[in-house]
């Protein structure tokens, strides 16, 4: 991973938008997410965007294409529910491993087709675990705080079996994205760790929460710094944020941590807030305008896009941000530093 290290101490690093964004536009129907392979599935599977991994492979390919043509240096793998909890809605459990596997293969593939065009501009895929549809901290029934819907120990399962898939399908980097719950990052973080333990190779971990409205908290209650105390431990490749909120909201999250960490900083928002309808209306060019502004102002090494971005406004951030020299990592003292809700630093005088 020499050449992801020096292309982040060159320049600010470019990745890909929203996935299921670009999903939506090709209108698919039941019939298209089942394929030849589930046209008997005893369920309905439309909405398991992951599935269109193993049915529509092509759909998959062209969109890591449009991205990497916009000017990503970063993919993210089409495995953003493909772990065992997740795919349970749909009556796939056993389907898990096979998803990341060729979700990593899948963007594997298009990544080495665009390096072979241009060695000079190395491509890299971001393995992607997502948050999955339970919490281990809070309770799901507001008559008994104390019910959890999953465990600990059941996360690390199911992060085990996607990160094995990720690593056997050729991600560059495993990134834990859209955490809204830290307790469930740790319990990715700590599988992770035993995989790379188990096949005795390390790939870069990347880490981004999610600050879900405009009290500047994750929905577990931590701040955007206790947020980055807690999974410090993990030495990852990055911390930043993305999801939720758009960029002009964003930037004081993001501001919070480029002071602290002394680690690159990433950020991928939404394309503005959702209208009333749900969609995303904010232009290219309004959403380059505010992350050059970060990039200017030093609080940037990886940017990107969630929800409501397409081709064009990675074009657009990855023009803004072309010349813009990196965050510069910064030094820091070695302090006891903690985290609950909010951090606390203690500082022996």
């Amino acid at each position: 991973m020499s050449e992801l290290y020096k292309a982040l101490k060159r320049r600010i690093l470019v990745l890909d938008g929203a996935m299921g964004t670009m999903i939506q536009r090709h209108k698919l129907n039941e019939a298209d997410y089942r394929g030849e392979r589930f046209d008997d599935w005893g369920q309905d599977v439309k909405g398991n965007n992951d599935l269109l991994t193993l049915t529509q492979p092509d759909i998959i390919k062209d969109i890591h294409r449009q991205y990497f043509s916009a000017g990503s240096d970063l993919v993210e793998t089409n495995t953003f529910n493909s772990t065992r909890v997740s795919q349970a809605d749909y009556g796939m459990e056993d389907l898990a491993y096979e998803l990341n596997k060729e979700g990593a293969r899948i963007a594997r593939e298009v990544a080495d087709e665009y390096k072979e065009k241009d060695p000079d501009k190395p491509r890299f895929v971001v393995g992607t675990l997502g948050p999955t549809s339970r919490t281990a901290s809070l309770s799901p029934d507001v008559n008994n705080p104390a019910f959890r819907n999953i465990t600990f120990d059941e996360l690390v399962e199911n992060y085990l079996e996607a990160t094995k898939g990720l690593m056997d399908g050729g991600a560059d980097v495993i990134m834990i994205e859209t955490i809204f719950d830290t307790l469930n990052a740790k319990a990715a973080i700590f599988a992770i760790q035993n995989v790379f333990s188990e096949v005795g190779k390390e790939l870069p971990i990347m880490i981004s929460g999610t600050i879900t409205d405009a009290s500047g908290r994750t929905l577990s209650g931590q701040t955007a710094e206790a947020f980055w105390y807690s999974v410090r431990h993990a030495s990852p490749l990055s911390i930043g944020f993305n999801c939720a909120l758009g960029a002009k909201e964003l930037r004081q999250h993001i501001m919070s941590v480029s002071k602290i960490a002394d680690i690159c900083v990433s950020a991928h928002p939404n394309a503005g807030l959702p209208n009333e309808m749900g969609e995303y209306d904010e232009s290219p060019a309004e959403m380059a305008t505010h992350l050059k502004e970060w990039a200017t102002n030093g609080l940037l090494n990886i940017v990107g896009g969630c929800c409501g971005t397409e081709p064009a406004h990675i074009t657009a951030i990855a023009e803004a941000v072309a010349d813009i020299t990196p965050r510069e990592i910064p030094q820091t003292e070695t302090h006891m530093r903690l985290s609950g809700l909010e951090s606390f630093k203690v500082i022996q005088q």
